[in-house]
């Protein structure tokens, strides 16, 4: 059965803009990497309440790994959900140069039945060697993207993305806008374009950058960069709310939900954080490192990822109180709730 688009105008402007993101971002990687990037096409309940492509990479010369994802789910059909659909652009890129940073961006329009719509935008930089100057820069497309947003969605960002066990951030700038809407559609969708092109755009060029100036890394480099990619691996599957929520919500595109894990982690590192992480996430956290294989670094494969999912999965079901103690900025995103 072939994916049914979604009716809302706001749906179909919104999937167009994400689109065209997808392809700026997807050209800009392979024309910089020479790699090529793969589609990959996922169904919901088989294309009946959409679906979405997301194009992906990994353990190249280029990338630790990178997904784009685009998605669109709507639900036409079922009047009585709350939620009437959601289009998102979420995509997550490991270089394979330590010197290279990490990059989140994450762009969607949520429509509610009774016509009212919301957008969420993040974009934070994640480095595993910090450069105070790729900082600066990352920050100031920003400011020029959402002049009137950026103080407060940087302040937010900074709260959503601290990880209190370890008593550090995940990145070293954090953009996020949650739940907002000025009332006109049309100046919102300008809004998402303008953060989306120009965290795209400055992005690369900061990655072309980090590569000249340091083109052969050392095996110190390279560990430090495993221990960030073991960090960023545990805040996304102990605190990342936005993750919790896809896993909940179904289980049809896991693999793409996890894209953001790094292909290789410190097993170890993992395991010495548990006696700092609370009840019960501190069982999630052991669950967690005993499905990784017993090698250091630990592959994180596709069939890995999945059971990561699973067990994501089955702990905050048992546990749903421990959903409170992830992460969150100003608002508590009522993801799940949506969908009911």
């Amino acid at each position: 059965m072939p994916r049914v688009p979604a009716s809302s105008p706001r749906a179909v402007a919104s999937l167009a803009l994400v689109e065209a993101l997808q392809r700026r971002f997807v050209e800009k990687l392979e024309a910089w990497s020479g790699q090529t990037f793969t589609p990959v096409v996922w169904l919901r309940d088989e294309g009946r309440h959409g679906g979405g492509v997301r194009f992906a990479h990994a353990d190249s010369t280029a990338f630790n790994r990178a997904s784009v994802n685009v998605s669109s789910v709507h639900y036409d059909d079922q009047p009585k959900k709350k939620l009437a659909g959601a289009t998102a652009l979420s995509t997550i890129i490991h270089p394979a140069n330590p010197y290279a940073p990490s990059l989140h961006l994450h762009l969607s329009h949520t429509e509610l039945r009774d016509g009212q719509g919301t957008w969420r935008l993040m974009a934070d930089l994640n480095p595993s060697h910090h450069e105070a100057t790729e900082q600066a820069c990352f920050e100031e497309g920003l400011r020029q993207a959402a002049p009137h947003l950026f103080d407060a969605a940087r302040a937010q960002g900074a709260r959503y993305f601290f990880i209190p066990a370890l008593g550090r951030h995940r990145g070293v700038t954090h953009f996020y806008v949650d739940d907002f809407s000025s009332g006109d559609f049309g100046q919102d969708l300008a809004l998402a374009k303008r953060v989306g092109e120009s965290t795209i755009d400055t992005y690369v060029e900061l990655v072309r950058e980090a590569l000249a100036r340091n083109p052969s890394p050392s095996d110190d480099e390279r560990a430090k960069q495993l221990a960030y990619h073991t960090l960023y691996f545990f805040q996304v599957l102990t605190l990342d709310r936005g993750t919790t929520s896809g896993l909940l919500v179904h289980d049809q595109n896991d693999l793409g939900i996890m894209g953001s894990l790094p292909s290789r982690v410190d097993r170890a590192l993992l395991r010495s954080w548990e006696p700092l992480v609370p009840t019960p996430q501190a069982a999630l956290l052991r669950a967690l490192v005993d499905a990784l294989p017993d090698e250091h670094p630990a592959p994180v494969t596709d069939a890995v990822r999945l059971q990561l999912a699973q067990l994501v999965r089955q702990h905050y079901r048992a546990h749903p109180e421990a959903l409170a103690l992830q992460a969150a900025g100003d608002v508590v995103p009522p993801t799940v709730e949506k969908h009911r």
